[in-house]
């Protein structure tokens, strides 16, 4: 189900090289959209309204991985800047959402059972098949009355069709290291807050 990491043949970043809070592109749209027993009319709603969230099953087109946002963001910094990048991911709630290879939901927590830094990772909610998930609007906002991007959004928007997603493996190296990384004494120590910290942007041209 996984495909291969887009990459820039330029030399130069293009629109679809670089990610930040936006929305998915019409292929990373028909992607989610086939998730769903019927994806056409996915595809519909969005087209008639393009701020509207949808739940998706799991266990088919892709799993999630559903972490504490603050873990969460941890997991990804270790994916982007030490390991192989990671799939699509969605804040959604103070959560994030991680989506990995269809199979990852039913092995992660018994690879975490046997790491030693096991006991270090928060709890994990993982989707796998039986399951279903709300995932923002290709859009990148939503509808809802608290406003665009409060509620629900892409932090890593699908691109494609068939992206690369992260089997159990990678996800437990990211646990791992987001776990020794929380172990580890803060040492950016400031009393005002950052401008804005989910806007962080990640390389998609360094995937491997």
């Amino acid at each position: 189900m996984s495909g291969t990491h887009p990459h820039s043949g330029t030399g130069q970043l293009t629109r679809y090289d670089r990610f930040d809070i936006a929305g998915a592109t019409r292929e990373g749209a028909a992607w989610l959209a086939s998730a769903g027993p019927y994806p056409r009319s996915t595809l519909a709603l969005w087209e008639s309204r393009p701020g509207a969230p949808v739940v998706l099953p799991c266990g088919t087109t892709f799993d999630v991985v559903n972490v504490p946002s603050m873990f969460g963001r941890r997991m990804l910094d270790s994916l982007w800047e030490d390991g192989p990048g990671s799939g699509p991911v969605a804040a959604h709630r103070g959560r994030m959402l991680l989506f990995t290879a269809p199979g990852t939901a039913h092995r992660l927590p018994s690879l975490l059972e046997w790491e030693e830094w096991g006991p270090a990772v928060p709890p994990l909610l993982c989707h796998g098949t039986g399951d279903a998930v709300t995932v923002p609007p290709p859009a990148g906002g939503t509808d809802e009355p608290a406003g665009p991007r409060a509620d629900s959004r892409w932090v890593v928007a699908p691109d494609t069709r068939h992206p690369w997603l992260p089997g159990p493996e990678v996800m437990l190296w990211a646990c791992v290291r987001a776990a020794r990384a929380s172990a580890k004494p803060s040492v950016r120590i400031s009393i005002f807050p950052g401008a804005d910290q989910d806007a962080k942007v990640y390389d998609v041209s360094r995937r491997r």
